[in-house]
């Protein structure tokens, strides 16, 4: 009988490992621009330390398939884990905004390791047949600790003091000895792979990157159209109505949809393939987007003006059409995390599943950045139901990627 992919050799220390450092960055990541602004930062110093955290992350991933390979995994875990969790306990010294940005900079470079590192790692440890439910396991041991303490983070900061957040911001370091059985495990894994490749090599063709960008384009460009819609929704929803009751309910609605369909579509995805189903959810993602477009009218948006006035501190009728919104970008928001990602597995060789893992986190957190900047463009410019609306039609507009043949293996 086949085991679950939970107990899967290696599976346990990386499901342990990530929940670790995902509880580090979910910590800070409301905390750190608001301990900014106790030191006298403005909104935009703020929104810079969230900013440089990003841009580091986007910009150290695309070294990290390279530092695995000539440095190997436990170093390159180990390191990583340090960089996210240590530099968290510096924040005690001083809330000045120079600081923090330095903090989040060597912050980001830690999580490009844990994101790039992590997904690659799922791809090597359990075979294809089942590839859809361990992606499914490794996003729930991501979306937990963010469900958990998103919101727990900066109530704590505010009743028992901000120290306490930055203890739990070194939580990474717990991941450190899981992540040591974890390489062990993976260099293991690759011998075996290595010795069978070798038996075999008269029968394989050994592909560039390039082969492998180009086949990798139509899983990342729709994740790029889902990750677009997912970061306007949550950079932009608290400014869309005052009524605070259905922001929070509609946020957590969606988080705790993309989570629920990010672990659960991976059995679907392990029996149907995750090709074929893709485009439905590409659907509800523009379905969604319509509604939240169409809610924000009626909330009584007035072009141009931030924030619309919703009807009161409850919900109702009115506030409907954007729950249901969110919760249709929810689902697929989870949904395509896990279809995408096992695309990107499924179209390169098994020896550039890291490059791919690196690819389709670079295009998941340039789709975040992306779609707050588009949205707030246009709606600044015209209105946020005008802005959603455009956002819909660039998610609609990758339907074709999920429609066209997808090629086996990438191949020059």
């Amino acid at each position: 009988m086949t085991h679950s992919v939970w107990r899967a050799p290696g599976m346990p220390a990386l499901l342990t490992m990530v929940a670790a450092g995902f509880s580090g960055y979910a910590v800070l990541l409301p905390v750190a621009p608001q301990w900014a602004v106790t030191g006298g930062a403005d909104a935009a110093g703020a929104g810079l330390v969230t900013g440089v955290f990003m841009l580091s992350t986007v910009l150290f991933q695309v070294f990290v398939p390279a530092a695995l390979r000539r440095l190997g995994w436990g170093p390159v875990l180990v390191a990583g884990l340090v960089l996210l969790g240590a530099p968290s306990l510096a924040l005690l010294a001083s809330n000045d905004l120079v600081a923090v940005l330095a903090v989040s900079a060597v912050r980001g470079a830690g999580f490009a390791v844990l994101t790039v590192a992590g997904s690659g790692a799922v791809a090597d440890l359990v075979e294809p047949a089942r590839r859809g439910r361990a992606i499914g396991a490794f996003g729930l041991a991501i979306a937990g600790p963010q469900l958990l303490l998103l919101p727990l983070a900066p109530w704590v900061a505010q009743t028992f003091g901000y120290g306490w957040v930055f203890v739990a911001g070194a939580l990474p370091l717990v991941g450190i000895v899981p992540a040591v059985r974890l390489a062990r495990r993976l260099h293991a894994r690759h011998a075996e792979q290595a010795a069978a490749a070798a038996s075999a090599s008269k029968h394989v063709h050994q592909v560039g990157r390039g082969a492998a960008l180009r086949a990798l384009f139509a899983p990342v460009g729709i994740l790029l159209g889902v990750t677009l819609a997912g970061g306007a929704l949550i950079t932009f929803t608290p400014q869309v109505t005052d009524n605070a009751v259905a922001v929070t309910f509609g946020l957590a609605l969606f988080t705790g949809m993309a989570a629920l369909t990010r672990w659960l579509v991976g059995g679907l995805a392990d029996r149907y393939g995750t090709h074929q189903l893709l485009w439905p959810f590409i659907v509800a993602t523009t379905a969604g987007l319509g509604l939240v477009a169409w809610a924000v009218v009626g909330l009584g948006e007035v072009a141009g003006s931030s924030p619309a006035v919703g009807p009161g501190g409850a919900l109702d009728a009115a506030t409907a059409p954007l729950l249901v919104g969110l919760a249709f970008v929810g689902v697929s928001y989870g949904a395509l995390q896990n279809l995408t990602m096992g695309e990107a597995f499924a179209v390169v060789q098994p020896n550039q599943s890291v490059f791919a893992s690196a690819v389709w986190n670079i295009g998941f957190d340039a789709g975040s950045g992306i779609g707050a900047i588009v949205v707030g463009v246009i709606a600044t410019g015209s209105s946020f139901s005008v802005a959603f609306l455009v956002a819909g039609a660039i998610s609609l507009a990758t339907l074709p990627l999920a429609l066209r043949r997808r090629p086996t293996v990438a191949t020059d």
